[in-house]
């Protein structure tokens, strides 16, 4: 599983890890309706207490990026849901920093050469 537990990160350990899964879902590298791995197995992989995934997998499916089957585990949920709501939240993120910028004195100008940078630099890495 491609989960690292950084345990000087100041966040909960579950937070952490169901932030992770919640990005490898919406990147598709868990597919819809692809299981997760055990509660236990990932504790076992992780080193870390059971209660902690059981928690961070409650939490993803609040979010609606999981369900759940009794007795045979967690799934990745079809995001293609909650993608519209995810981007509204993001939109709302952004008017917020926008207005912190014409607070500070930034340009629109030195704002976009910036976005056209650092996401240059995002993509770029995502891609290889």
């Amino acid at each position: 599983m491609l989960i690292d537990v950084d345990f000087r990160d100041k966040r909960p350990l579950y937070e952490q890890i169901s932030s992770k899964l919640a990005e490898l879902i919406l990147q598709g590298v868990i597919i819809p309706d692809e299981p997760l791995p055990s509660v236990r197995a990932l504790a076992v992989e992780l080193s870390i207490n059971p209660n902690t995934i059981q928690k961070a997998y409650s939490v993803l499916e609040q979010q609606g990026y999981t369900y759940s089957v009794s007795g045979r585990g967690s799934f990745a949920a079809n995001v293609e849901s909650i993608l519209p709501k995810k981007r509204e939240e993001l939109y709302k993120e952004a008017d917020l920093l926008l207005k912190k910028a014409a607070t500070l004195g930034i340009s629109n100008k030195e704002l976009a050469e910036y976005f056209e940078k650092t996401g240059k630099e995002i993509w770029d890495d995502r891609n290889s």
